[in-house]
């Protein structure tokens, strides 16, 4: 999946976080960041937190990868 944006990111964290059966709550938690971080991050805030973006991410399975593109 190609993340263009702010909104592609949190779409992918969110369709990953409800594949898992965790709540806004649960990952916020086991991520060691608000609820309120969680929800706006799914939403594609754009001033989201990178290192906690990634750190959500990890969590919930998913990799970063940089690539150029062609």
């Amino acid at each position: 999946m190609a993340i263009r944006s702010a909104r592609d990111f949190g779409a992918a964290i969110r369709n990953r976080r409800k594949q898992l059966g965790y709540t806004q709550g649960e990952l916020a938690e086991m991520c060691d960041v608000g609820i309120m971080f969680v929800s706006q991050l799914e939403n594609g805030k754009p001033t989201a937190q990178l290192d906690k973006a990634i750190r959500v991410a990890n969590m919930v399975g998913l990799d970063i990868a940089l690539q150029e593109r062609r």
